[in-house]
């Protein structure tokens, strides 16, 4: 079979588990936009996104379109770009460090964002002209660029990344932990414990149009490099060798996967095990090579979160639970029976 032969049915295998991926999340969101407190049925959902986009003029009440179009799809689209984002992180991370268990919490930015989000809350730090989000946002930032600084002083290699990322995380986590204590008062600890575990609820269209561009460039970035990840897999040595400009490379899929993290926290807190359970669903059902996994991954993680989000809405009557409790309680089985299988068939 000739290259062009061989790229050709490539690109028709992704295409084959693109559409139904595709198709699910499609699905997926629909049910989210849908199903609530006060359900709306399908067609209702459907004529309330066509009146908006393309100003048509079907019956509706303004109850229901406002709950179709201001609440609910724009939470389904952060949820979809946000699991997207933590999951082609964990994907990166886990080959460019070379570790299993890496996830996009290990460079200490979600632990930075917790600080700069309670510094913005608690402490009135830039009040008047930063959110909690963009508090988080440059928390997150401050937190990669002195993990980035440690590891190049220890050496840049992977286990001094994740080393000093670990001390990091445990710093940032320490003045987390000391804001709260000495300066918040009861409602504000709620309010903090609440944004730590993870929510959707604040979410509107401009977190849209900024959490779905920052996946899309972290996909395409994260799909320029396929190779480099391929290589990687077995050492940065071997990616030299091979032709991969190490340090670059590095740089670029660290800043890339920090941005992704950093955007996600900044906008609905820390949410775990995205980034570590699905790369390793992705890698079980389409392999190890990058080029299937990232999409798989990209997907997978869209569609993960979007379905966690309709459970934490629905799992108790006139209660929304923490998206991160969700996301922990069925990742954490998950990866259990992942780690399993994989004993049994190593």
């Amino acid at each position: 079979m000739t290259d062009a032969n061989l790229k050709r049915s490539r690109w028709w295998a992704h295409c084959a588990l693109a559409i139904p991926a595709f198709s699910l999340l499609a699905i997926m969101i629909s049910l989210a936009v849908s199903i609530g407190e006060i359900p709306i049925p399908l067609e209702t959902t459907a004529k309330a996104v066509s009146n908006s986009v393309f100003g048509t003029a079907f019956e509706l009440s303004k109850i229901h379109q406002g709950i179709v179009w201001d609440y609910r799809l724009s939470r389904a689209l952060v949820a979809a770009s946000a699991g997207a984002s933590l999951a082609l992180s964990g994907a990166i991370l886990q080959a460019l460090l070379r570790n299993p268990l890496a996830e996009p919490y290990v460079l200490g930015v979600s632990a930075g964002a917790s600080t700069g989000a309670v510094s913005v809350m608690i402490l009135g730090l830039g009040y008047g002209t930063l959110g909690l989000s963009s508090g988080a946002f440059i928390g997150a930032v401050i937190a990669f660029l002195l993990v980035a600084f440690l590891a190049a002083g220890a050496g840049g290699t992977s286990e001094r990344i994740i080393l000093c990322g670990v001390a990091g995380s445990q710093l940032f986590n320490a003045l987390t932990s000391y804001i709260v204590t000495t300066s918040a008062n009861a409602e504000q600890a709620r309010s903090v414990m609440f944004w730590l575990l993870g929510s959707l609820g604040g979410v509107r269209w401009p977190d849209v149009y900024m959490a779905v561009p920052v996946a899309v460039f972290g996909f395409i970035v994260s799909m320029l490099h396929v190779r480099a990840l391929d290589a990687f897999v077995f050492g940065s040595d071997a990616a030299a060798s091979l032709g991969v400009a190490v340090r670059r490379v590095q740089l670029v899929l660290l800043g890339t996967t920090a941005l992704m993290t950093a955007t996600v926290v900044s906008m609905v807190g820390a949410i775990g095990f995205v980034g570590l359970v699905i790369p390793h669903a992705a890698r079980f059902l389409v392999g190890p090579a990058h080029d299937r996994l990232l999409p798989a991954t990209a997907l997978g993680g869209a569609i993960f979160m979007v379905g966690a989000d309709i459970i934490s809405r629905i799992i108790i009557p006139q209660q929304i639970l923490p998206i991160g409790v969700v996301t922990a309680l069925f990742g954490a089985p998950a990866f259990a029976a992942i780690l399993y299988r994989a004993r049994r068939t190593a």
